[in-house]
């Protein structure tokens, strides 16, 4: 009896066992099972997401595609209906400047000053404009991406370069309509949102991008270039960014826009050429670590090394007519003129002061617009006189023709702050201290002429003060009384008496009070 139990016992152990072994077997089944189910829904659900993302971007594409197409078919449309109604007036415009050629002069000649004649030429800059262009060119047609910077001071030329190497690039024959062009300005886009909402308008994707929420800025770029993909998802538009005042670019927060820019140039990504323009030499400073390490390095300098006598020979290029001027007789004498002008003595001396003092071709082309505004029915050509009038109002100082509007009891203030510089050697000064020494000016002179009150005497040195003729030296503080708050004169001696010269009714003892070495005691 006892053994017949304990054999019932082991029989019953041993199927517990078993009934736990299947139980254990069963759940690793189920668990493994539903592993793979979970699997299999992650793979489908990925897979649905990539057909979603495929989808729309495709979408996107033809959105763009028919975005592109239908501007462009609008501003054919838009452009027709202009040139109908044009027409008229442009035959009335060249019936008259066919009347009259100095008309056509003035047109020819100020839309070559101002860079928007295409006849204009590059001056000193031919090899950075040989650089520049096989650079493009290598992005347009062979889709090799790439980023430069132009450095060079103002009004060096570095827009007019650019300007005329995507000119020739358009002028390529399957380029035009393939490569596309952003244009960024460092006072207009001053962060990084307001850029890539100007890259998206002039990209002319605004309903591609929509309202949609991207996650950072670098995956909203990346979106908008795919976009530009074309049908077979296997090229892409080329893209040129032209990024003037490129230093300020450098200021926005975490240097993103030019992080991304550069890290796409160097990736196999769309073809695009980031093209910086600055005035700045240590540009490369300014760039965070890992925006340096993705830029090219690649740069061109322009910096005015021409000598005079190739300025002489800008001055007559710029100022000549060209050989298809319809009036051919008035244009031979026109050229005549601007060569016996070119060998005049006194104009040579304006041209030579004019380049010490800016090598820049902006500044040149200010004195020539000036002068071109004499020319008139009765005064058809430019003379030697016209040149050096061009020249005074070019060099004309601003301060100076503030000063010839002031008041008298202005002037003599100006006249104390001066003696005041003379007196304690250029150090500030404040109202207390002007006042005493108009004072002094006033009682000496035993009249009542200048005697205005203290308040009235306060206006006039707050006035001064608007017109930024004098300047604070501290920021001014909330307790401090105006009386004392100490300034500086933003005139020197030399533009004081030039002032006073040419004011216009001047009194007197004004003008002996200014030209005395010391002041009254």
């Amino acid at each position: 009896m006892p053994r017949r139990r304990s054999n019932l016992g082991r029989r019953t152990r041993r199927a517990e066992a078993v009934r736990r072994v299947i139980a254990n077997q069963t759940e690793e089944e189920r668990a493994s099972a539903n592993e793979r189910n979970r699997q299999r829904m992650a793979q489908k659900r990925a897979e649905e997401a990539a057909e979603r993302r495929a989808a729309r971007l495709e979408d996107a594409q033809w959105r763009a595609r028919r975005a592109r197409g239908s501007r462009s078919a609008a501003s054919d449309l838009l452009r027709s209906q202009q040139n109908e109604r044009d027409r008229p007036r442009v035959a009335e415009r060249r019936q008259r400047e066919t009347a009259d050629p100095r008309q056509n002069v003035q047109r020819i000649l100020r839309e070559r000053f101002c860079h928007q004649s295409s006849h204009s030429n590059l001056f000193g800059v031919q090899v950075q404009y040989k650089h520049l262009i096989e650079l493009l060119k290598r992005t347009a047609i062979h889709g090799e991406s790439n980023s430069v910077l132009i450095i060079g001071p103002r009004g060096s030329g570095k827009t007019m370069l650019i300007n005329h190497a995507l000119k020739e690039l358009m002028e390529v024959e399957d380029v035009s309509e393939n490569v596309l062009q952003v244009h960024l300005n460092g006072l207009l886009q001053i962060n990084d949102k307001i850029a890539l909402k100007e890259i998206t308008r002039q990209l002319n994707l605004e309903n591609v991008v929509g309202d949609k929420v991207f996650g950072s800025f670098a995956e909203n770029l990346s979106f908008i270039l795919e976009a530009l993909k074309k049908g077979d998802r296997t090229s892409s538009c080329p893209v040129i960014f032209i990024l003037d005042e490129f230093d300020l670019f450098a200021h926005h927060r975490n240097q993103t826009l030019l992080y991304n820019l550069f890290d796409i140039s160097q990736s196999a990504q769309t073809p695009i050429a980031v093209i910086g323009l600055t005035c700045r030499l240590d540009i490369l400073e300014l760039l965070e670590k890992r925006v340096k390490s993705r830029f090219s390095h690649r740069q061109m300098h322009l910096m005015n090394s021409f000598g005079f006598p190739q300025y002489l020979k800008i001055f007559k290029e710029q100022l000549s007519l060209p050989t298809e001027f319809p009036d051919k007789l008035f244009a031979e004498k026109w050229n005549e003129n601007v060569q016996c002008l070119s060998e005049d003595k006194s104009v040579q001396e304006v041209l030579q002061k004019h380049f010490n003092i800016s090598k820049s071709l902006r500044s040149l082309h200010m004195l020539l617009m000036l002068a071109l505004s004499r020319v008139t029915t009765s005064h058809p050509f430019i003379t030697a006189a016209d040149l050096m009038e061009a020249n005074q109002l070019c060099s004309m100082d601003s301060k100076a023709n503030i000063v010839h509007g002031l008041s008298v009891l202005e002037i003599c203030l100006i006249i104390a702050m001066k003696h005041l510089n003379d007196i304690y050697e250029e150090e500030p000064f404040n109202f207390q201290m002007v006042y005493n020494e108009f004072q002094k000016f006033v009682q000496r002179k035993a009249h009542s002429v200048y005697n205005f009150e203290k308040p009235v005497v306060m206006k006039a040195f707050e006035h001064l003060q608007q017109l930024e003729l004098i300047r604070p030296v501290e920021r001014t503080s909330v307790n401090a009384q105006r009386e004392y708050q100490l300034m500086k004169l933003l005139l020197d001696n030399t533009q004081i008496m030039n002032a006073l010269q040419k004011y216009p009714n001047c009194p007197t003892d004004v003008r002996q009070w200014a030209t005395s070495s010391l002041s009254w005691l």
